[in-house]
């Protein structure tokens, strides 16, 4: 059974920085690319980042571009998401998994997850 732990969020202002971190238990994450996402009150979760097995390359939404950053220690099975110059709509519950493509349909691949975390919640004020 894997486990995902997310960790790291708080209150800031707005232009602040904060570092989720996500340990991930039950499996060594070495070989598995892991995407970060978040979900908003009254909103569906959308994805932030994506982060391949080896560190890079690295992937964002247009909304994070430039301002959040994803590492990862596969040692310690662990996934990072650097927050800098947080704005008021990056207020969400914040969670990682390992998404893999579970087949593709109409050009559209479909994604499989673990099951999620409970996440780590980060709240930007203005």
């Amino acid at each position: 059974q894997v486990h995902l732990v997310e960790s790291g969020g708080g209150s800031v202002q707005t232009g602040g920085s904060l570092r989720v971190s996500c340990v991930v238990s039950g499996r060594s994450i070495g070989s598995y690319d892991m995407g970060w996402y978040r979900q908003a009150p009254g909103k569906e979760r959308e994805f932030v980042a994506s982060i391949m097995w080896s560190g890079d390359p690295t992937y964002y939404s247009d909304a994070v571009k430039g301002r959040l950053t994803s590492f990862r220690d596969n040692d310690k099975n662990t996934v990072f998401l650097q927050m800098n110059d947080l704005k008021p709509e990056d207020t969400a519950k914040y969670y990682c998994n390992a998404p893999k493509v579970a087949y593709y349909k109409d050009n559209q691949a479909h994604m499989v997850f673990f099951d999620w975390g409970e996440g780590t919640p980060v709240t930007v004020s203005s």
